[in-house]
């Protein structure tokens, strides 16, 4: 198991109440016990003496696949659309919000979907406690909450102690796909993930958006009314092959 001393406790998030649709109840009644995983400990106990238990991923999916983490996917969309186009990759997505996991099992119940798991969770704990070192193939982080006001900049996930520990998560060769659409997140991104010794920046800044992640109806709104948006792309040292594990899969 890992031993990094854990990350302060500052949340990247907040919890929102949110409006459960009948459509979303009903997929979180029939379909959770299915697709998503409990954040546990051997006990039963969220306390910082009993240990957590790690992510299997052998046994929640039932075979070797490439295994992608993403961190905060929102209502759903974009993930379940990679899930589609990458049947061969599983995935473990992690989301607070019960409307956005409700609106993500029904898209895993409407396309039968096999490759996602999801953890309803703080995503750092997750991150410390449930994924063990070198395991993952990728991971995604597509835009996180920018905190735009100076004053709660600190609640950023991006930042330095959360770059090394999910670096650490990491396999080598392995890669960490970010995009925002705040160009002073990007930024930092940029700064942090280059500061990172372990990563490897796959090109000279940001990245061309890469075709296995869709365009969101809201972003291609937003493009249409000239904002910009930013992908980064940096894989684990030491690179063993010309091509990070997403052009490999």
């Amino acid at each position: 198991m890992p031993t990094e001393a854990p990350i302060r406790r500052i949340r990247s998030f907040v919890m929102r109440a949110g409006r459960l649709s009948n459509a979303q109840r009903r997929a979180l009644e029939t379909l959770a016990p299915r697709f998503v995983v409990p954040f546990h400990t051997e006990q039963g106990l969220k306390t910082a003496s009993a240990r957590v238990i790690p992510f299997d991923w052998r046994a929640h999916f039932g075979r070797e696949a490439p295994r992608v983490l993403e961190i905060g996917f929102g209502m759903g969309e974009t993930t379940a659309e990679i899930a589609r186009r990458w049947p061969h990759v599983d995935f473990l997505a992690i989301e607070v919000h019960r409307p956005g996991i409700g609106a993500l099992l029904r898209r895993i119940d409407a396309d039968a979907l096999h490759n996602i798991r999801i953890i309803a969770h703080d995503a750092v704990q997750v991150i410390e406690q449930m994924i063990e070192d070198a395991s993952l193939d990728g991971a995604h982080i597509f835009f996180p909450d920018p905190w735009p006001k100076a004053r709660h900049r600190k609640r950023r996930l991006i930042r330095p102690p959360f770059a090394a520990l999910l670096a650490g998560r990491l396999a080598p060769g392995a890669y960490l796909h970010c995009a925002t659409d705040w160009q002073d997140y990007a930024e930092q991104m940029l700064a942090v993930f280059s500061a990172q010794p372990a990563l490897e920046n796959t090109g000279s800044g940001y990245a061309p958006r890469p075709a296995y992640r869709p365009m969101t109806k809201f972003e291609a709104r937003g493009m249409q009314r000239g904002h910009g948006v930013w992908d980064l792309i940096f894989w684990k040292k030491p690179v063993e092959t010309l091509k990070p594990a997403f052009e490999r899969f």
